[in-house]
C-alpha cells in the first residue's frame, strides 16, 4: 500500500479531495511503473484537485499533471528500473492517474529521461509550467528574438510559468520586463532578473487603437485576454508572441492589425502534445540554461496533504513561484 491524493465525487456532483493508502491494482494501464519522487502544482492541477474545469472524465482520480521519479518495473527496451525520468503532459493527472502518488503507471511514450544536470527535485521545480516556460522562449528564438533586439515582455511574471520564463530570459542576455498585479512580488522578480516592472493596470486595459508605440522585441504571454490584446499592439516589427495560458481570459479583442502592418507573430504553445524529440530539445536547454540558484528562489516545498489547500490557491492567483511536492514525506 502506497499514498496517494484521491478526488473522489459526491452523488452531488461536489468533489473532494484527501491522502488515501491504494494498492497498485488500483493504477490504470501502462507499461512503464515508476516509484513517484517529486510533482509539482499548476493551474491545471488546482482545476483537477477542485472542481474539475471538465479536464477529469472519471472518479475516483489522483490528479498531478508532472512527475519525476525513479523506474521500478517496465515492459518497454527504452526504459529499465533504476532509471530516471521526467513526464509532462499527455493528459496525465487529467484523463491518466498522475503524480499525486508514490506510485504511477504509464506508457513509455510519455516519459523522457531525466536530463544531464538535473535531480528530480530540480526537474519539479521546472515542471510542466517551466518546460512551457523554455518551449515559449524557443519558439521566439525561432522566429527571431535576439538579445539585444530590446524588453521582452513577461505577463503573469510572478506564476510558475512566468517565474521561469523570466529567469531564463535574464540569463539569455535580455531585458526582462515583467507584468504582475501583486506590487508586493516586484522585488522577487527583480530577483530572477527582470530589469523593469509593469504594472497589471498599466497593460490591462482594451484600447481603441489598434497600435501604439513600437515597445517591446518579444513577449511570453501567461494571461489572455484584454492584455494579450493590447500586448499585440505594443510589439515591435515582426516581433513575437509566445501564447502559453489564459489567466486573464480565452477571448481576444483584437483586431488584425499588428500582424498585417507589423508583421507581428502569435505563436501558440502546447506542451501537452509535445512531440518527443522537441521534449528532449527543451529538457536539454533547461539544463543548461536555467540558473538553478534562481530556480531554487522559486521554490516552495509541499507535501501530499497541502494540495487541497494549494490547488485552491493557485486558483485565486495567490501561489507565487514554484511549488515542489514530495510525495514521500
Amino acid at each position: 500500500m502506497f499514498n496517494a491524493l484521491m478526488v473522489n465525487k459526491d452523488d452531488e456532483g461536489k468533489t473532494s479531495a484527501a491522502v488515501e493508502q491504494i494498492s497498485e491494482d488500483q493504477l490504470m494501464d501502462g507499461n512503464v511503473t515508476v516509484a513517484v519522487e517529486y510533482s509539482t502544482v499548476n493551474y491545471k492541477d488546482g482545476l483537477c484537485i477542485g472542481p474539475g474545469g471538465g479536464l477529469v472524465r472519471n472518479y475516483p482520480h489522483i490528479p498531478g499533471i508532472d512527475f519525476a521519479g525513479t523506474v521500478e518495473s517496465s515492459s518497454d527496451d527504452r526504459y529499465k528500473a533504476g532509471d530516471k525520468v521526467v513526464l509532462t503532459g499527455w493528459r496525465v493527472g487529467e484523463v491518466h492517474f498522475g503524480g499525486y502518488s508514490q506510485k504511477a503507471r504509464v506508457n513509455a511514450d510519455w516519459l523522457v529521461p531525466l536530463p544531464k544536470g538535473l535531480d528530480t527535485r530540480q526537474a519539479m521545480a521546472v515542471g510542466t509550467a517551466g518546460f512551457t516556460s523554455m518551449l515559449a522562449v524557443m519558439a521566439l528564438e525561432d522566429h527571431g528574438l535576439k538579445a539585444g533586439d530590446g524588453p521582452v515582455l513577461v505577463t503573469g511574471a510572478a506564476g510558475g510559468v512566468g517565474s521561469v520564463a523570466v529567469a531564463l530570459l535574464a540569463a539569455l542576455g535580455h531585458e526582462v520586463a515583467g507584468v504582475t498585479g501583486r506590487p508586493e512580488t516586484a522585488d522577487y522578480l527583480k530577483s530572477l532578473g527582470a530589469t523593469q516592472i509593469v504594472a497589471r493596470e498599466e497593460i490591462n486595459e482594451t484600447t481603441k487603437r489598434p497600435l501604439e508605440a513600437e515597445t517591446w522585441a518579444g513577449c511570453v504571454d501567461a494571461v489572455g485576454g484584454d492584455m494579450l490584446a493590447r500586448v499585440l499592439g505594443q510589439m515591435k516589427y515582426g516581433a513575437s508572441v509566445s501564447a502559453v495560458g489564459l489567466a486573464g481570459g480565452a477571448g481576444l479583442p483584437a483586431t488584425v492589425i499588428p500582424f498585417l502592418l507589423r508583421g507581428v507573430n502569435l505563436l501558440g504553445i502546447d506542451s501537452v502534445m509535445q512531440p518527443y524529440d522537441n521534449r528532449l530539445r527543451a529538457w536539454e536547454r533547461i539544463a543548461a540554461d536555467l540558473p538553478m540558484d534562481k530556480l531554487e528562489a522559486m521554490v516552495v516545498p509541499a507535501v501530499l496533504s497541502d494540495l487541497p489547500k494549494l490547488g485552491k490557491d493557485i486558483l485565486k492567483g495567490q501561489v507565487q513561484g514554484r511549488v515542489v511536492v514530495d510525495v514521500n514525506a
